[in-house]
């Protein structure tokens, strides 16, 4: 069995790479054609995979939350996730899937667990305006061949807003939050693939009186910060005088966080430009991976008095403010 430094060592080789792993699983028949599609969790994800527990149902619980497990001394609340997606079991829900994200630990009822696949996450592709809001991305399983198998990548974000609203509004509360002064004339350029994400991204930034720019995905920042580069060299100005900061995702179609970062900091014309990973993927194995591409701060979603710390810590650093 694999240590904790050979794992953070190996993930980290698979990012460096511009790869990830992802969790196939099932969860029943779809409603509109009968048919068992595969979903997608990024393995980063995950805790633990078990056998279905013995669950408590809890009084006055939404009816996509089945109650609660004893998972190793820790009470976990359980989501039934084929009722979430509108998928009907014909096999029972017999697996649960116990997930860390964003500093919160929750598990999902699922059918079946299938595999974990390596991808590219050039063969992950944006599913923004379909899979009715709680699909991020569809993940290429076989690459760029013909007839791919393909995967729906849940929106977990989406997901616990819908089923804990209160919970997830509490954790991310925006006010009452000191101003964050940046340099005369620059933004925020941020970037995340979760609709959900993004708008609790805009509330704190706005709270915080932050201009930004808000892209999708790491190819669309990519993308819009070389064009700021080229309009500021045309004006005799730099990057820094347009942009003091990029906030972006890990977990992103096209081009992730990761590849995001390492471009920005491999490229002449981006240097002291500083890169702010804001995640769900906690934990220290993902800090390790943040070191390894060299941004120059680490936050989890969706905490926004953290998030304005760590901005005004990364701005002071940089010499900003």
């Amino acid at each position: 069995m694999k240590n904790s430094m050979q794992d953070i060592d190996e993930r980290t080789n698979l990012a460096s790479n511009s790869m990830f792993e992802l969790l196939l699983f099932r969860l029943g028949e779809a409603a509109n054609n009968e048919r068992r599609e595969l979903f997608g969790i990024n393995v980063f994800k995950v805790r633990e995979i078990l056998v279905m527990p013995e669950i408590t149902a809890m009084v006055n619980m939404p009816p996509t939350v089945m109650g609660v497990a004893n998972i190793r001394g820790q009470m976990i609340t359980v989501i039934n996730l084929p009722m979430v997606v509108g998928c009907r079991p014909t096999k029972g829900l017999g697996i649960l899937l116990v997930t860390e994200f964003a500093r919160t630990t929750q598990a999902f009822a699922v059918e079946e667990v299938n595999e974990i696949v390596r991808l590219e996450w050039k063969h992950v592709l944006s599913a923004e305006g379909s899979g009715g809001g709680l699909v991020t991305s569809i993940a290429r399983l076989d690459g760029a061949a013909e007839n791919t198998r393909l995967a729906q990548v849940l929106d977990v974000e989406q997901i616990l807003r819908d089923v804990l609203p209160e919970e997830q509004k509490a954790n991310a509360s925006p006010e009452g939050i000191a101003p964050v002064r940046l340099p005369p004339g620059t933004v925020v350029l941020a970037a995340d693939d979760s609709a959900v994400a993004r708008m609790m991204i805009e509330q704190g930034l706005k709270s915080m009186g932050v201009p930004y720019i808000m892209t999708k995905t790491g190819k669309e920042a990519w993308d819009m910060l070389d064009s700021i580069a080229t309009k500021a060299k045309e004006e005799g100005k730099t990057i820094q005088n347009k942009v003091a900061l990029v906030l972006t995702d890990l977990e992103m179609p096209v081009m992730d966080g990761f590849t995001l970062t390492r471009n920005i900091k491999q490229d002449g014309r981006f240097k002291g430009l500083p890169v702010i990973i804001h995640s769900s993927l906690t934990g220290t194995t993902n800090e390790g991976h943040v070191k390894s591409v060299g941004a120059d701060a680490y936050i989890a979603k969706f905490m926004a008095e953290e998030l304005a710390a760590t901005i005004r810590d990364v701005l002071v650093r940089a010499g900003h403010v």
